[in-house]
């Protein structure tokens, strides 16, 4: 995708409807940093789309000044997949949440990641059903009291990352509401991957389900709960940086530099572009209070899309077809007149 010599800022992405999240509500930090992200990538303002399902989250595109369509409830991975496949040249964005991406959308979800398209998926990870006013979601915690769940669900969460890598995703990051600057920078970095991007961004409701995420990002133990991955770095974290991951056997392993041995050669360099999945897959699995949570690009390895691939036929068939237009599809095989 060309670059444009317009120069945007945040505020040309800004529609002028009023913003009508809830006072507090992590969306808005999201759609802070999508608009902080856009004027780094230089692409022509008419070239983004944003398509939303249903959700809170799916007010999105009317806070865009940008194309967008807010479609229905879990269809937005198929309404996006049609837009990028008619239309190969636009900027793709499909804005969700946990319920409408994984639990009426979760079939358009899997195979849009599966056929690899080039379209950016943010999923906003409330653990909750905020609009609806308060069911539990299929990310919602075990033993969640929820408004259908009033002695606490029975049901095991999905956990994204690894739904997503087993549907053969090849773009995943994580980031959360609180940081603005890492969500963009992460936005960039998806945009900018050919084929399916995904984004989980732990968001909190303050309504319906507040600080859902406070025990691994609260400000007084974040650092020491968390860790922010790099390609190309060391897995170091803690609020003293002396904390690390390292491999014990099969598994993964905290382990504090300068104790029982361990020296920052032993923990293990981050590499986003492996092709095998296996390590991401522990990455994205890990929960606290065992491992800190991951965040920041976490797998993002290079494959054909389906919308190049679909291109590509298309002019292969066109090259060698007899039929040009309707008419030679009119006068082809057997034809009669008509008295």
């Amino acid at each position: 995708m060309s670059e444009n010599q317009t120069k945007y800022t945040a505020k040309d992405f800004k529609s002028d409807q009023e913003v009508r999240w809830c006072p507090g509500c992590g969306d808005h930090a999201i759609l802070n940093a999508i608009q902080r992200a856009l004027p780094e990538l230089h692409y022509d303002r008419e070239r983004y789309a944003f398509i939303s399902g249903i959700g809170c989250s799916s007010r999105f595109p009317y806070y865009m000044n940008t194309y967008g369509f807010h479609s229905i409830h879990g269809r937005a991975s198929a309404i996006a997949s049609g837009t990028k496949s008619a239309n190969p040249n636009l900027s793709v964005w499909q804005i969700t949440g946990d319920g409408d991406a994984m639990a009426i959308g979760g079939n358009h979800f899997i195979h849009a990641i599966r056929r690899n398209i080039d379209i950016n998926i943010i999923l906003f990870n409330n653990e909750i059903y905020g609009l609806t006013k308060g069911q539990y979601s299929p990310c919602s915690k075990f033993g969640s009291v929820t408004k259908t769940s009033p002695y606490g669900t029975i049901e095991h969460p999905f956990r994204p990352g690894e739904l997503i890598i087993g549907a053969q995703g090849k773009f995943f990051a994580r980031s959360y509401d609180g940081n603005i600057k890492l969500s963009s920078d992460i936005f960039v970095a998806a945009a900018k991957h050919d084929g399916t991007s995904v984004v989980e961004v732990l968001q909190n409701c303050v309504i319906y389900n507040d600080k859902t995420h406070e025990e691994v990002l609260g400000k007084e133990n974040r650092d020491d709960r968390i860790i922010i991955l790099e390609h190309g770095k060391k897995m170091i974290f803690g609020k003293d940086g002396n904390k690390g991951l390292a491999l014990d056997g099969l598994k993964l392993k905290v382990v504090t530099i300068g104790e029982e041995g361990y020296t920052e050669d032993d923990i293990l360099t981050h590499d986003a572009e492996e092709m095998n999945p296996g390590l991401h897959m522990m990455l994205v699995n890990m929960q606290y209070p065992e491992y800190p949570v991951a965040f920041g690009i976490i797998r993002r390895v290079k494959a054909a899309t389906y919308d190049d691939q679909m291109v590509e036929q298309i002019a292969a068939v066109q090259a060698t077809a007899k039929i040009k237009c309707v008419d030679d599809l009119l006068n082809s095989g057997a034809t009669w007149d008509v008295e």
